[in-house]
Order: C-alpha cells, then sequence, then structure tokens
C-alpha cells in the first residue's frame, strides 16, 4: 500500500491544494441527465463521434469527458469548466479555434493516439502507465482524489477502508480506479463510466464509497444529501494534456502557450472563477 507517501504528498501540493479545496458549483442529477442527450460519445477504440477532427489547421480539437465539474461540465448545450476555459486561452494564443469532443473518459488516450483528436485535456492525471502511449504536456493544476462515503458509514478514514470489506466506485479509467485497483484489489472495485454514476450507486446502497478528484466530489456531494466526503485526501496528483506521441511540435507550443497563461495570471484567474480561495 501506497498511504503514506501518498498523504506526505499533500504537503509538496499544499499551496495550490488551498486554492483547489473551496466549493464547486453544484451539477444536480436532473441537469446531468438531461445532458446526456447532448452528449457524444465515443467508442472505447475513439471510434466515431459525428463530429470528428477536420483537416483544418486552425482547429484544435480537444477530448474530454464533460462529467467532471468544475473542470468540465454542461451549462445547457456548452461545456465550460476550468479546463474549457484554459484550453480556449490556448487555443487564442496559438490562433486557432478550439473544438471540444465530449466522450467516455478511458476512449480519450486511444483518440489522441489514432489523431482522431489533437489533444485530451479532462482533469487527466499524469502516471507512468499514461507515458507509455501519450506525451503530456506541463502540469497547469494540482488534483486532490478524496473518499465520499454516506455520513453514517463505517468507512471514517483511509485504514478503514482498507480493514472491511468494502465495494469501492470508481470512473473507469481515471486514477481513482488506477490507484484503488492496485491497493486494494480489482474484486474490491466497481467501474462506472461516469463519476456521477458511482456516485448514485453509492446514494442506492450498491457500493459502500466512491474515490474521486475533490472538486467534483464537493459537487455531487452538494448535490446528494446524505453524503460526505472524509477528511483525509487518499492522494494529490498533477494536471497535464495528453498528446500522441508524434506529435511533440504541437505538445511544445502548448507548453509554451501554458508558460505565457501562467506568467499572466491568466490560469490563475481561471481557476480562481471556479474555486475561489476564500470561497
Amino acid at each position: 500500500m501506497k498511504i503514506f507517501s501518498k498523504i506526505l504528498a499533500l504537503g509538496l501540493a499544499l499551496s495550490l491544494g488551498f486554492a483547489l479545496a473551496s466549493c464547486a458549483v453544484a451539477q444536480p442529477e436532473e441537469e446531468i441527465e438531461a445532458n446526456k442527450a447532448t452528449s457524444v460519445e465515443a467508442e472505447k477504440d475513439g471510434g466515431d463521434t459525428g463530429n470528428t477532427k477536420t483537416d483544418d489547421s486552425k482547429v484544435l480539437v480537444m477530448a474530454t469527458n464533460a462529467y467532471f465539474p468544475p473542470y468540465e461540465y454542461y451549462e445547457g448545450s456548452e461545456i465550460t469548466g476550468i479546463d474549457a476555459e484554459i484550453a480556449k486561452a490556448i487555443a487564442g494564443k496559438l490562433g486557432m479555434e478550439l473544438q471540444i469532443e465530449d466522450v467516455e473518459f478511458d476512449s480519450i488516450i486511444a483518440g489522441v493516439q489514432s489523431g482522431k483528436f489533437d489533444m485530451g485535456m479532462a482533469g487527466m492525471t499524469v502516471t507512468e502507465e499514461r507515458q507509455m502511449s501519450v506525451n503530456f504536456s506541463d502540469p497547469y493544476a494540482t488534483g486532490i482524489q478524496v473518499i465520499i462515503v454516506k455520513e453514517d458509514s463505517a468507512i471514517t478514514d483511509i485504514d478503514s477502508l482498507y480493514d472491511g470489506d468494502y465495494l469501492i466506485g470508481v470512473q473507469q479509467g481515471t486514477t481513482g480506479d488506477i490507484y484503488i485497483s492496485e491497493d486494494i484489489g480489482d474484486d474490491a472495485v466497481i467501474r462506472y463510466s461516469k463519476g456521477n454514476d458511482a456516485v448514485l450507486a453509492l446514494v442506492s446502497g450498491k457500493v459502500d464509497a466512491v474515490v474521486i478528484d475533490n472538486e467534483p466530489a464537493k459537487a455531487y456531494v452538494d448535490a446528494n444529501p446524505g453524503l460526505k466526503i472524509l477528511e483525509t485526501p487518499y492522494t494529490v496528483e498533477d494536471y497535464a494534456i495528453c498528446f500522441a506521441k508524434d506529435n511533440e511540435e504541437l505538445r511544445d507550443q502548448v507548453n509554451g502557450a501554458l508558460k505565457e497563461l501562467t506568467e499572466d495570471g491568466t490560469i490563475a484567474a481561471i481557476i480562481e472563477k471556479y474555486i475561489p480561495s476564500n470561497g
């Protein structure tokens, strides 16, 4: 188990962790369900979405999974959030128009590898396994994985999560999935295509806990009375943008744009807009 090293890693990201530790805007279940009709779903191999990458070099096609507030979520029929705004700012720096494709999270890397999408940006953590398939930009944000349980749950901290015979819900292909599978084992993991589906499974008693990023966790807890987030984080991680291995030129251009957007305060302002430090 990697519990102690993951908790110690929290100190390394403390300053940005404070910025990300405030209240997010909840995305109620009714709104999420309503938006499913407008969601563009891809096949596992990055198959046809009905709005595929164009040949126009002035269009920057970004793949995401738009059920991860406040990083990406729907407002009506539009995808918005931290990642969407940062990507738009990057496209502006590159003199390009941003096009966002909403797909299943675990089809993003396959679609980027095949050239269907120019890049993937979905609160995606840099891991050694993913680095074998794609290249990553410099990190632009820090995420904290947390544990959601019912308010009367016997799971009160990370250790009790390991001590019992519990079922843990995760979004398939995310680092929550990866970490729980490695630390506790596949038998304890129930995978869902969306984080919201995992939370609904917790509400209905199909799982005992959900491991997910802190900010969407707060939104889901706000939208579902009777749930809470355990105080101790599960782990801390860096978010970055993924690119095909043979597209180093675009990766380098995006890194240049990220550097400028960081230095001029744009990225900090976008994060503050969605996650106010005094919220």
